[in-house]
């Protein structure tokens, strides 16, 4: 298979007063077109910032990001927000929805943004949060739904414009046992029904282990785990 997303001596230092603080170090990784990973560590270990920088949110200290063999580096501030937009969906621990707009409205916002019609907006989400079981609550707002539902709502919002890659931070952090098998049963089927790639980060080894590869992220690197 082909390399999708590549990360190449990274790393990433954040200043605190007079001290550095270094999250990543070095950290090498290659994830492939159609893979699921999973990354394990320790709070504080870097996984968020990973994510971040992978996503195009932040950027290294130094090292770089490949996408398809492209720096993300080299991408003007246009083509970076389109890459975020079009090429990479992000569901966090924290669902991050907006409460005043139902579900439907939630999905359909990232496709309005990169100038999707109205129409076709809103039959793109509903046919995504039919997908993942939220057929009958479309039209019910956040603070309606139930926390499993509410992050099935974010994996539809940030599969609405076919991400190549999905990156997950912490998905089932916030859920019971059962809802969260149900919600990385979503994104399981994403990845094999769609193909979409899929970087998670999390701290349930159950679920990491239920991946392709599982990775840890110790002392700002990447080492296999297992």
């Amino acid at each position: 298979m082909a390399v999708l997303l590549e990360a190449k001596n990274l790393s990433k230092s954040y200043t605190s007063g007079t001290r550095e603080l270094n999250v990543l170090a070095g950290l090498d990784l290659r994830v492939e077109e159609g893979e699921m990973a999973a990354v394990v560590g320790a709070s504080g270990a870097g996984k968020s910032t990973l994510l971040h920088i992978l996503g195009g949110v932040d950027r290294p200290t130094s090292g770089e990001v490949l996408y398809r063999g492209s720096p993300l580096s080299r991408m003007s501030n246009g083509a970076l927000a389109r890459y975020r937009n079009r090429e990479v969906g992000f569901v966090f621990q924290f669902h991050f929805l907006m409460p005043d707009f139902t579900a439907l409205e939630n999905v359909m916002m990232p496709l309005l943004i990169g100038g999707v019609g109205s129409r076709p907006a809103r039959e793109r989400a509903q046919e995504l949060l039919g997908e993942v079981g939220l057929a009958e609550r479309v039209h019910h707002r956040p603070g309606e739904l139930s926390g499993g539902e509410q992050q099935r709502v974010a994996i539809a919002r940030a599969a609405a414009r076919n991400p190549r890659v999905i990156l997950a931070d912490e998905p089932t952090g916030n859920l019971d046992h059962e809802t969260g098998a149900v919600t990385f049963a979503v994104l399981e089927k994403l990845n094999r029904e769609r193909g979409v790639t899929m970087v998670l980060v999390t701290h349930n080894q159950e679920l990491a282990g239920a991946t392709g590869r599982c990775l840890r992220l110790i002392d700002g690197r990447m080492e296999p785990l297992g």
